[in-house]
């Protein structure tokens, strides 16, 4: 809670005219926007480019902001609809169908202790997720890696908070499920 104070101070220094506030929310946040940006294309330099046409529109309509944001909440918003508006546009330009992608990250494998059973069910883990939806991903990765509430999900997602929870909960389910399968047959094989 503390941490979203200083971003709503940041922030309000922005607005106010706080021209190295700005640069200290750009610091703080870029690493998370990039990450997260990544999640809907493998192009890094179309993220580096969203995140810093993010920071111009923001510098360039500062006068217009409004002061009560969930700060985190509105960047990830802004640069997701920054870079699938990019995306829509080259789908169209090819013409292919588009749906808002949702990627995991490959890396998750160097997260973990590198215990060979717990490396094992990760692989697992990470299986049944390329198998969920791109929504439930993309519901999952802002819920349990950027640690967002489910207000702050179903703003950026652009959905109600109560489809935001379905969400969720059905990805978490069918994980369980799924993994609780895998169980079973490896312990009968």
């Amino acid at each position: 809670m503390m941490f979203k104070n200083a971003d709503r101070d940041l922030w309000t220094s922005f607005i106010n005219g706080d021209d190295n506030a700005l640069n200290l929310l750009y610091k703080q946040f870029i690493d998370v926007l990039y990450a997260f940006g990544l999640r809907f294309t493998d192009d890094g330099e179309l993220v580096k480019d969203g995140i810093q046409d993010l920071f111009v529109d923001l510098y360039k309509y500062r006068e217009t902001l409004a002061i009560e944001v969930n700060v985190k909440s509105y960047l990830f918003t802004s640069l997701k609809r920054k870079i699938c508006l990019v995306l829509k546009k080259n789908a169209a330009a090819a013409n292919h169908s588009f749906e808002i992608p949702f990627l995991l990250s490959p890396s998750i494998e160097e997260q973990v202790i590198h215990d060979e059973n717990q490396s094992a069910l990760l692989l697992k883990l990470n299986k049944q997720l390329e198998l969920l939806p791109s929504r439930q991903k993309e519901a999952l990765y802002l819920r349990f890696n950027a640690e967002l509430e489910y207000e702050e999900i179903a703003l950026i997602m652009n959905i109600s908070l109560e489809t935001c929870r379905t969400l969720v909960y059905r990805g978490v389910k069918q994980l369980r499920e799924k993994m609780t399968i895998s169980h079973i047959h490896k312990a009968l094989a």
